[in-house]
């Protein structure tokens, strides 16, 4: 898979630099109502950890089918507030953390690109460690087109394992990155492990759309904000070329986002965006320097363009 991914971006690097459409300040923001989503410290939750009776108490009905969303929206901010505060499921609290992050969010389409624009109250010196040296905060938008039914179900806790980086069962030294549990031969409680499936099964379900795909900018107080975009299988990993393209300011103490790509990007590790189809999305924010598992998480919600019934209608400008 990963050969696939290179000679994807290096063959259409040259393309998707030359896909235009409005700049994302075209977009008249002001038209189109926003939503509040309200991301979650995550702590050290893992998917293996909501599928457990023992230790998670709706786990019966995540088993029969039921979505995170059905059972825990406004619970958000109570539920962010324990994990952060240590009383459960994080075993290295950070100072100062917070346990919620109200994010508003809008959508818009131009009938050449999707454009998404997240804006969320900014924190800093909160007196947590620098665990990202590079950007004060960053935030991400992953999608999925229903490839991934777990997405659908779970939204970002679809790939975050019990063995990732920094979670319960990760082992000091190892770099292990979120993932898919169908990249995975067998699953235990502690996660996927090195059962990694061969790279041929890995290719083919790449070719299905079996994948995450997730647009991410990195922010840095007085310079431009940097895209990537990627995608998640067997793990996460950066497009060499983004298709995205980001802006961001800061705005009386928020930071203002627009990100934005093309609906259809000649490169496999793209999903297709098109009306009449539903769209799993899930949020995350980076901030005050954070890095891993320290951020703040959404449930699932639904997108379709131009018209019908989801959380988000990317409404035609």
């Amino acid at each position: 898979m990963g050969s696939t991914f290179r000679r994807a971006g290096a063959a259409l690097g040259g393309l998707l630099m030359a896909l235009t459409a409005l700049p994302a300040g075209a977009v008249d923001w002001a038209s189109i109502p926003a939503k509040q989503v309200p991301l979650l410290y995550p702590g050290q939750a893992s998917w293996e950890w909501a599928l457990s009776k023992d230790e998670h108490s709706a786990a019966p009905k995540f088993r029969e089918g039921k979505n995170c969303k059905s059972c825990h929206t406004k619970e958000e901010e109570q539920i962010g507030k324990a994990l952060a505060s240590g009383q459960r499921l994080e075993k290295k609290p950070l100072p100062g953390k917070r346990g919620s992050v109200p994010l508003e969010v809008k959508f818009a389409n131009d009938g050449q690109k999707l454009y998404v624009r997240l804006e969320w109250p900014e924190v800093t010196g909160a007196g947590g460690p620098k665990l990202d040296k590079d950007y004060a905060a960053r935030v991400t938008m992953m999608m999925d087109d229903g490839k991934v039914v777990e997405f659908t179900r779970a939204g970002c806790w679809s790939i975050c394992h019990d063995d990732v980086n920094g979670m319960a069962s990760s082992v000091e030294g190892k770099d292990t990155h979120k993932y898919l549990a169908r990249s995975r031969a067998k699953l235990s409680r502690q996660g996927g492990g090195d059962s990694q499936k061969p790279q041929e099964a890995l290719d083919a379900m790449f070719a299905e759309g079996q994948f995450i795909e997730y647009w991410q900018a990195r922010l840095k107080p007085g310079a431009p904000a940097v895209a990537a975009d990627g995608v998640a299988l067997n793990k996460r990993q950066d497009n060499a070329k983004p298709a995205v393209t980001v802006e961001a300011k800061q705005v009386g103490g928020k930071w203002v986002v627009e990100m934005s790509r093309p609906l259809k990007v000649a490169d496999p590790a793209h999903k297709e965006l098109a009306a009449g189809k539903t769209y799993t999305v899930g949020f995350a924010v980076h901030e005050d320097f954070a890095a891993g598992r320290y951020h703040q998480v959404s449930l699932e919600y639904t997108l379709v363009l131009d018209a019908g019934e989801a959380d988000f209608v990317a409404v035609k400008k």
